[in-house]
């Protein structure tokens, strides 16, 4: 397995760190984490800036290991996060070049790259959240159209979307992974209501979403009627794939930053945290060459990350808990104080292993698919 970098990748990597170096001191403040039409404004602006630089298509225009130095560099750089444009970029917008119709593409794809539309996830609902398969919204074929009813929870950033990336039961007597469809709802259809849902750290990123008899064009959907399921897996081995790439090194960054904390507040005599912070050290470095690793496999095939992204995605998530638990430890009583850096990171932190997929449902899809041991009963 070859982990390093081609010529015209490391030429690829300067030019990107050339042109953050110019750009990002002329980006303006971010807004607050409460101002979504700022919030929307600010992530589409940047979506633009990297569009008009030629940079925009990297998640699924380039190759893996593009976008992989891709993430890493404008990471380091401390640029913005892909924000509002995360489920178009990361999720939706992958699984439309990689599943999607020619015409599906040429709809979706360059307003998502320019920076003009949003899209949201509405996948998990109240009742079948780590067990996606169990899912109730139906949608039934009328005419040209399929119309809708159900309700999504934890839908991401659909208080700012245009569009939705939608899972729907279409056959309710098939089999329960092979009676589901995949559709492209737009969120200005009569019949959706969206009711935000507030975080423990305070912000609002996810929302209910109510579906009463929701009209979407069939030609919105990607893939065939009731295959579903498949397309789906290919957007969840993007979403544990490549989607974290970024907070890798957004963690490393961290754990120095915690390391010069405690030289700082005295901490650092502490030979157990010093040894927490070695065995972090070296985790990370791991995760890192495993995501080498992944972008090296989806690159010999096709471009689609595998299950091996559920072993990044199940380990990562318990390490970031354990790196924002070692912040409180290197904070003490100052972990309290949500004005500090690391504190409102470490609540985010609690909700890394159910997003995208619970440690649980992780497990078992490194048991099945990577070690082929048999299915519970």
């Amino acid at each position: 397995m070859d982990l390093s970098y081609t010529p015209g990748e490391e030429e690829f990597r300067a030019g990107l760190r050339e042109w953050l170096a110019k750009v990002l001191p002329t980006l303006p403040p971010k807004p607050s984490p409460d101002d979504w039409p700022a919030r929307r404004a600010y992530d589409l602006s940047w979506q633009r800036m990297l569009y008009d630089a030629g940079y925009a298509d990297v998640h699924w225009g380039a190759s893996p290991t593009t976008r992989l130095i891709f993430l890493e560099e404008t990471e380091r750089a401390g640029a913005p996060y892909v924000g509002a444009n995360f489920v178009g970029l990361l999720h939706a917008g992958p699984t439309i070049a990689a599943e999607g119709t020619p015409g599906q593409g040429a709809r979706w794809l360059p307003p998502i790259l320019r920076g003009e539309e949003v899209w949201c996830q509405g996948f998990s609902e109240p009742g079948a959240g780590s067990d996606l398969a169990a899912l109730r919204t139906r949608a039934w074929r009328d005419g040209d159209d399929y119309v809708v009813t159900g309700s999504k929870i934890w839908t991401s950033h659909a208080e700012a979307a245009d569009w939705c990336e939608l899972l729907v039961r279409t056959d309710p007597d098939a089999p329960r992974h092979r009676g589901i469809t995949w559709l492209a709802m737009p969120m200005s259809a009569d019949g959706i209501t969206v009711r935000p849902l507030r975080t423990l750290a305070g912000s609002a990123e996810f929302a209910e979403v109510f579906l009463d008899e929701v009209r979407v064009p069939v030609a919105n959907r990607v893939g065939a009627e009731n295959d579903g399921w498949r397309v789906t897996m290919v957007t969840l081995s993007f979403e544990r794939g490549t989607a974290f790439v970024g907070e890798v090194v957004a963690c490393r960054r961290v754990l120095a930053e915690l390391a010069g904390e405690a030289r700082v507040n005295g901490r650092w005599d502490d030979p157990a945290l010093r040894r927490r912070l070695g065995r972090l050290e070296a985790e990370f470095r791991a995760l890192w060459r495993l995501t080498q690793w992944n972008v090296s496999e989806a690159e010999a095939s096709g471009g689609v990350p595998g299950a091996g992204g559920s072993v990044f995605k199940l380990r990562y998530s318990h390490a970031r808990q354990e790196l924002y638990d070692t912040a409180a430890e290197v904070l003490g009583p100052d972990c309290l104080d949500m004005n500090r850096p690391w504190v409102l990171d470490r609540l985010s932190s609690l909700s890394y292993t159910i997003a995208a997929g619970t440690s649980q449902i992780q497990r078992n899809i490194v048991a099945e698919r990577i070690l082929g041991l048999p299915k519970g009963r």
